[in-house]
């Protein structure tokens, strides 16, 4: 994938080149962004600053520089730069690079490898890598869109330093802006609304503002153009979203949590975030019946049934109707009484299970359908709790030899509070039964 201000090692002289290619940057004190990692307290100025750099993983979205710093970092190093790209590049073509780079290494110069993609590769062909970065022969530089810990080889994570890049923020896009405009000799021809919904339809992305800066400012124009007009002129970049990577999973969590957290306004932002990248309707359904059962419990039993028939009004409504009943439900979700009693009661509960998997229960709670059952103790003592005063017995109903767990401690919220009440209630009875 192109980041910014990718391009050839040596331009062409010839014809026109596009903005991007003019305005890459020829020392890394020229990039936009990425102080966190630059400066001289992040790890690439730490490192350069001592004059040891190590194999890196570039991560982080399109069009933030990862190309373009690791070109630099060769050039700020004396290294080689060889760029490959896991798309289109094969066992055999990573062989000739290997060679090149232990004849170069020969001859006194070594190699920085730029694999673009380089999350594309399968396990074996990562794999291919390590002897030639353990011996020197190469310093691997990976560029990955993907989170590393699910794409790469956990032997090659440990020989090489992940650094995170960061979309580019409003005010690193605008510097770009001002810096083609200096380029192109003149303002872009936009009011100021207009020239803030350019630089937010590239999503923090350097390379697209780049395209769209090309576009715009090809248009003769006789005066500035509005916000709306500039709408009409150009489409709005699709927002960054894998509904089977590491984003899905990102704003699902978000959603998640600003509905555990009492904000429905937040929970709204990400529930329509996620539609607006194309997520399914019927897993946004799931999840938010899953928190409902989650985080609110039996403080508000009706919770889990608002999502039940959101559900189902989403099946019989479609898309977009349906999806307004689904909203309903993660705004009524936010707002209500949160607990996990159940849940957290619920895992004990296997916990304990596990532990004593193999106890029987009690004689006197098991069946007794024939006779030689109930000559061996089977039923023999149970008490049925409706003929006991207050309808409880208050026998024991865990095996023999395991001592009585307190599992579900309903919190002091929602309907809760009555449940609270009531394992009180017949908490003091059992007490009271045992004694007489």
């Amino acid at each position: 994938m192109a980041d910014l201000f990718d391009s050839a090692d040596i331009p062409s002289t010839e014809g026109p080149r596009p903005l991007a290619d003019r305005l890459r940057p020829r020392s890394l004190s020229e990039v936009i962004g990425q102080t966190h990692v630059l400066g001289a307290d992040g790890p690439l100025g730490a490192m350069l600053a001592a004059r040891s750099l190590s194999s890196l993983v570039l991560w982080g979205p399109p069009g933030v520089g990862k190309t373009t710093i690791a070109r630099l970092l060769a050039a700020e190093t004396d290294l080689a730069f060889v760029q490959i790209s896991a798309i289109f590049t094969g066992v055999p073509d990573l062989r000739k690079v290997f060679e090149t780079a232990k004849i170069r290494r020969q001859n006194g110069q070594g190699t920085l490898l730029f694999v673009d993609e380089i999350h594309r590769f399968n396990k074996a062909q990562q794999d291919g890598f390590l002897p030639y970065m353990e011996d020197g022969t190469i310093l691997l530089v990976g560029a990955t869109t993907e989170n590393p810990s699910f794409e790469l080889n956990a032997a090659l994570l440990s020989r090489a330093q992940v650094i995170v890049l960061a979309r580019l923020d409003l005010i690193e896009l605008e510097r770009l802006v001002q810096r083609a405009e200096k380029d192109i000799g003149r303002a872009l021809p936009l009011d100021g609304e207009a020239r803030e919904a350019l630089i937010e339809m590239a999503d923090g992305d350097g390379r697209a503002l780049l395209n769209l800066i090309e576009q715009v400012a090809a248009w003769r124009l006789d005066k500035p153009l509005s916000r709306a007009a500039l709408a009409r002129r150009l489409m709005r970049r699709a927002s960054k979203y894998d509904k089977s990577g590491e984003e899905h999973y990102n704003l699902i969590s978000a959603l998640h949590k600003s509905v555990r957290g009492s904000d429905p306004d937040a929970a709204l932002y990400w529930f329509a975030r996620m539609l607006e990248g194309g997520e399914d309707p019927r897993f946004l359904a799931r999840r938010i019946t899953r928190m409902a059962v989650e985080d609110i419990g039996l403080a508000d039993p009706q919770a889990q049934q608002i999502c039940l028939e959101g559900w189902q009004t989403f099946e019989r409504l479609g898309s977009p109707e349906g999806e307004l009943a689904l909203a309903q439900a993660v705004v009524y979700l936010a707002l209500a009484p949160k607990s996990n009693g159940v849940y957290t009661a619920f895992k004990a509960a296997r916990a304990l299970a596990r532990e004593t998997g193999s106890q029987p229960p009690p004689l006197h709670i098991r069946p007794a359908p024939t006779k030689l059952m109930k000559e061996i103790g089977y039923g023999s003592g149970y008490a049925y709790d409706h003929d006991a005063e207050d309808g409880f017995s208050g026998q024991n109903y865990f095996p023999e030899g395991v001592k009585r767990p307190v599992l579900y401690t309903p919190p002091e919220r929602g309907f809760e509070r009555e449940l609270r009440k009531r394992i009180d209630y017949f908490a003091k009875l059992r007490a009271k039964r045992q004694i007489d």
